[in-house]
C-alpha cells in the first residue's frame, strides 16, 4: 500500500488531531511516513545507490517492500553492485548526475551521492564539491516540493583530525579548509549547512547522519581504504601497506549495521533536525587490523610502513550515545564476523576476475 493512497483512504490520520494549515498537514504526512514505513510500500530515492553503502541500502529497502529509484552517475559507483536488484519490479536504476535537475516522485530521499574514499575524492575533487553542494541543493528542493523525508549522509571527516575523543555530534571539528582532503571534508560540512537551513527555513523533515569508517561487500578493491587494501593484499600474500607507524586508531562498522542505522534515522519519529553519528565504538590501531586480517586470511604477508597521508587523522571513534538513545540502534556484527564475510566476498571477486583473465 503506497503512502499517498494510505493517506487518501484515511489510514492513521483518523487517529490524529489535524489543523487546517500547511505545517500540520506536513507534520501528519511525516508522522505517518515514520510510523508505517515497515507496512507501507513507500517510493524511495537513493542517490549514490550503486555505490558501496548505497547498494546495500537499496537491497534492504527492497527487502522491506518499498519501491526504489537508484540514482548514480557511476563516477565511483558500479552497476555490478546492483546487478542482483534489476530483476525486482520495484527497482529502477537511473544513470544521472544529481547536480542537474531531474523529475521523480518520492516519499523519502536518502542522499548518499558523493565520492567517499581518499582516492575517489582526490581524483574527482570538483565533482565531490559539486555533488555535496549543488547536488544536495537539488535533492533538498525536491524534498521541499514533494514533502518527502530527507536524509543527508555526512561523514566523520567533518571532525578533521579531532582534538576531542571520542567524537560527539556537538563537536565542531578541527579541519584544514585548504588541504587536499578539503574537497570532501568541507563540501560535506556545506551539505550539512544546506540541510539545516532547509530544515529551519522551509520546515522540511530532514536529518544528518555522520558515517564513520564502514566496511563490507561491494567496497572497491582499489579505493585506498584500509580494509579493502589489507584484504586484497593479504589474499595475494602481498605486503600490507600501512601509512604511518601503525599506531593511528580506527573503529570500523559492518555495512549491514550501518544500513540499519540509516533506516532508523530517517523513519523513526521525532528525528527531524537531528544529527547522528553512526559507527562502531570498538577502537583498534591500524597495525592491529593488519595483523588480524593476515591471520583471518591465513596469509604470510609482511607489513611495510610508508609515510603518513596528509591530514590523515590520528584517532577516529564515534560517540554513538545519541543514536542508541533516540534510535534504539545497536551493533550486531562482531569485528571478526564482519571481516570474515568481507574476506569471503573479496576472495570470490578476485577468483572470478582471475578466471576471466585466464
Amino acid at each position: 500500500m503506497r503512502l499517498k493512497a494510505y493517506l487518501r483512504g484515511g489510514g492513521l490520520a483518523s487517529h490524529l488531531r489535524l489543523k487546517n494549515n500547511e505545517n500540520s498537514i506536513r507534520y501528519e504526512y511525516y508522522l505517518i511516513s515514520s510510523i508505517c514505513w515497515r507496512s507501507c510500500s513507500l517510493k524511495i530515492v537513493v542517490t549514490g545507490g550503486a555505490g558501496f553503502i548505497g547498494s546495500h541500502l537499496c537491497a534492504r529497502l527492497l527487502e522491506d517492500g518499498h519501491s526504489v529509484l537508484c540514482v548514480d552517475n557511476l563516477l565511483t559507483g558500479s552497476e555490478q553492485n546492483i546487478d542482483s536488484l534489476h530483476n525486482n519490479p520495484r527497482f529502477t536504476f537511473l544513470q544521472h548526475d544529481v547536480t542537474h535537475p531531474f523529475s521523480f516522485e518520492a516519499d523519502a530521499i536518502f542522499h548518499l551521492a558523493s565520492p567517499a574514499s581518499p582516492i575517489g575524492y582526490m581524483e574527482h575533487p570538483i565533482e565531490t564539491i559539486l555533488v555535496n553542494s549543488q547536488g544536495t541543493y537539488q535533492m533538498l528542493e525536491q524534498a521541499r516540493k514533494q514533502k518527502a523525508l530527507f536524509l543527508f549522509t555526512s561523514t566523520s571527516e567533518i571532525y578533521g583530525d579531532p582534538l576531542v575523543h571520542p567524537q560527539r555530534e556537538d563537536y565542531w571539528g578541527n579541519v584544514n579548509s585548504i588541504g587536499p582532503r578539503a574537497c570532501y571534508d568541507e563540501s560535506k560540512r556545506l551539505g550539512e549547512t544546506l540541510t539545516m537551513e532547509y530544515y529551519r527555513q522551509y520546515q522540511i523533515n530532514a536529518r544528518i547522519v555522520r558515517i564513520f569508517n564502514t566496511y563490507g561487500p561491494n567496497s572497491q578493491a582499489d579505493d585506498g581504504r584500509m580494509i579493502p587494501n589489507f584484504i586484497t593484499q593479504a589474499l595475494q600474500n602481498e605486503s600490507l601497506t600501512i601509512y604511518g607507524d601503525g599506531n593511528k586508531t580506527r573503529s570500523i562498522c559492518y555495512v549491514s549495521d550501518l544500513v540499519e542505522g540509516l533506516l532508523l534515522a530517517l523513519f523513526k519519529p521525532y528525528t527531524t533536525g537531528e544529527v547522528f553519528n553512526l559507527g562502531n565504538t570498538e577502537e583498534h590501531t591500524v597495525l592491529e587490523y593488519a595483523q588480524t586480517i593476515i591471520r583471518l586470511c591465513n596469509a604470510s604477508s609482511p607489513i611495510v610502513f610508508e609515510s603518513s597521508r596528509i591530514d590523515d587523522p590520528e584517532r577516529r571513534r564515534p560517540d554513538i550515545t545519541k543514536a542508541q538513545r533516540m534510535l534504539g540502534w545497536q551493533l550486531k556484527v562482531s569485528l571478526e564476523d564482519g571481516l570474515r564475510r568481507t574476506i569471503e566476498w573479496f576472495s570470490t571477486q578476485m577468483s572470478q576476475l582471475s578466471s576471466v583473465r585466464s
